[in-house]
């Protein structure tokens, strides 16, 4: 036994039991209390969250292209879509956002008309969100 030891022994200076036991029990609800925001987060995330699948695209010459898509959103809210028109390099020729009003099927299938500048090799879907 160290000598800081034994002189808290006999003045009385060591921790009870009932502190230590007090401690852990603040320290458990905090960690139960952090997990259950986290994973109310999660929920209310994923709950909101809308994905996009392209399934197609045509172009249609160098001042459209086509594109055919699917999304997954909640029900009963309206979601807006980004559309995109790319040329070879990858560079934007095309921009459109398209709004859809709220529907009570949790999966849509749409086919969109982008406006392009210039002859695009590719349409896709850039982003959907719940506005």
């Amino acid at each position: 036994m160290t000598t800081q030891a034994m002189l808290d022994e006999r003045y009385g200076r060591t921790r009870s039991p009932r502190r230590r036991i007090a401690l852990w029990s603040i320290v458990a609800v905090v960690a139960l209390g952090l997990t259950g925001a986290l994973g109310w987060t999660t929920v209310a995330n994923s709950l909101a969250s809308v994905t996009s699948t392209g399934t197609g695209f045509t172009v249609a010459d160098a001042e459209r292209v086509t594109v055919s898509f699917q999304i997954t959103s909640p029900v009963g809210q309206p979601v807006a879509c980004a559309l995109e028109a790319q040329d070879e390099e990858h560079g934007t020729v095309g921009w459109r956002v398209v709004e859809y009003p709220a529907s009570e099927e949790h999966s849509r299938a749409f086919t969109e008309e982008i406006p392009t500048l210039a002859l695009a090799t590719t349409g896709f879907v850039n982003s959907c969100w719940v506005p």
